[in-house]
């Protein structure tokens, strides 16, 4: 009898101005293995379903815990983590592919500065720099700590970005976990500080107005962050902004 294998089919790219190819290869089976194990596999043994002798694939991992967000590709057409998707669940020929919403490195490993610099655009921090002698900063209410720690757990996998169809390279939406990061630091007592100044970046180009309700985002989520709930938080937000500004309140 012969031994048990699982099958992929692995996009690949040598460079970023290089053209994408398939590469077919095949690990055997072990119960509860992910696709990182087996990825592991053809990193050690570079070698093709055919036999043929190739590069060794390449791909961002790191805590292997579905904690740090690195990992993301799309797993049989749906943007996922790597760590988590077991191949017991997976459909054969388990079909890898690269994120297309960030620009290819090499193979499966993308560039994700896009999203990076979105954070830095709505300034996904609270500046607290030469405030430390004034003492312990304002407590927060329990009830929005709690909803305010579901925000916190997004791991900038990207892959909400993904799955969203209106970030893409016609269009400069920064997307809906920059936008619930916005949220989350306006919610924040210390935080809040910025809070118009967020709000205002997010009222113009690339912010809230280019989001299409497509719900994509919350539906592909690992972490389960209520991200469409953050956008109609948002909306109301900007819109009690903008009542302000209008008034010059």
């Amino acid at each position: 009898m012969s031994e048990k294998t699982i099958k992929f089919k692995v996009t690949r790219q040598d460079d970023p101005n290089s053209a994408p190819y398939v590469e077919e290869f095949e690990v055997p089976y072990r119960q509860n293995m992910n696709v990182i194990s087996a990825l592991m596999e053809f990193r050690r043994n570079p070698v093709t379903s055919s036999g043929k002798e190739t590069t060794p694939i390449a791909w961002d991992m790191n805590c292997l815990e579905e904690v740090c967000g690195a990992c993301s590709m799309v797993i049989n057409g749906k943007p996922r983590q790597s760590c988590t998707a077991l191949v017991d669940q997976l459909e054969q020929p388990i079909r890898l592919e690269p994120m297309k919403t960030f620009p290819v490195v090499r193979d499966l490993m993308v560039d994700r500065s896009r999203m990076f610099d979105s954070l830095k655009k709505v300034k996904a921090w609270i500046p607290i720099d030469g405030t430390y002698d004034l003492g312990p900063g304002p407590r927060m209410a329990e009830t929005k700590r709690q909803w305010a720690y579901e925000l916190s757990k997004c791991m900038t996998c990207g892959v909400c970005l993904e799955a969203c169809p209106n970030v893409n390279s016609k269009s400069d939406f920064i997307g809906p976990a920059p936008l619930s990061q916005v949220r989350l630091f306006n919610a924040h007592p210390t935080g809040e500080m910025n809070k118009e100044e967020r709000l205002e970046t997010i009222m113009g180009e690339g912010g809230l107005a280019n989001c299409g309700n497509s719900q994509n985002c919350v539906q592909s989520c690992p972490k389960g962050i209520p991200l469409t709930t953050s956008i109609a938080a948002l909306n109301r937000s900007t819109t009690l902004q903008s009542f302000k500004n209008f008034f010059g309140a």
